[in-house]
């Protein structure tokens, strides 16, 4: 395995941390700059000795988000930066990999995503829009990867999950809440994710393409649940 993060995002250390943890080395690259992806597929390929067998992309942010600008006042030059980093960067890092060879017969390919890219939430903002474009990507690469040489492309739709991203979305503690209250199963966690990710990686998964796939304890099939019902009945008393 080989892992990455922007060089400025370096200096938190917690990559560190997880490369010490799993023997993996870290190439550190901007997700937008097209010489630095390049560097960091043939750098993983050089470390494997050969192609790569899968690609997780879980890279999102909205400078609108961070800075507290409203939808409706929307900074174009932080949208179209939100929008490269957050959904623009899986095309390129797929391009590159394309234009290298890089994938073997039957690899995966994975993007991160949330349901906002399909239903309102307002103070997701334009991380919704950014969503929207990524899972639009994964569908359109993923014919073309897949009739090259078999190689799948997916999104993963998961529950709110407390990410360094997510924190600065206004109200996100009430999202958790509330998509706790919602989903027959509950909150999908990180862990929950990351068991997803391996299933999809794997060759039991061989024929899953273009999809975007909820994991989300239900909630995306949800119209109200019993306990918001009570919450809100509990209100009326």
């Amino acid at each position: 395995m080989v892992l990455t993060n922007a060089p400025i995002a370096m200096r938190l250390g917690e990559l560190n941390k997880l490369s010490e943890a799993i023997d993996a080395p870290i190439i550190p690259a901007d997700a937008t700059n097209l010489d630095e992806l390049n560097a960091l597929i043939d750098g993983a390929m050089n470390h494997f000795g050969g192609k790569i067998d899968f690609i997780l992309h879980s890279i999102g942010m909205s400078v609108n988000v961070r800075k507290g600008k409203h939808y409706t006042e929307l900074n174009y030059d932080w949208l179209q930066k939100g929008w490269d980093v957050s959904a623009v960067s899986f095309h390129k890092v797929m391009q590159c990999a394309w234009n290298k060879d890089a994938m073997n017969e039957w690899g995966s390919i994975l993007g991160l995503t949330y349901m906002a890219a399909q239903r309102t939430f307002p103070d997701y903002n334009d991380m919704a829009d950014n969503k929207s474009y990524l899972e639009s990507i994964a569908r359109s690469f993923g014919y073309h990867w897949g009739v090259k040489n078999n190689v799948r492309v997916n999104t993963i739709s998961q529950s709110p999950t407390p990410t360094t991203a997510g924190s600065g979305v206004k109200g996100f503690d009430g999202f958790i809440a509330y998509a706790e209250k919602m989903s027959p199963l509950g909150n999908a966690t990180a862990e929950d994710c990351a068991n997803y990710i391996v299933t999809m990686f794997s060759d039991l998964t061989r024929r899953v393409t273009m999809q975007n796939l909820f994991n989300d304890g239900g909630f995306s099939n949800m119209g109200v649940s019993n306990l918001v019902m009570q919450q809100f009945m509990e209100g009326e008393e």
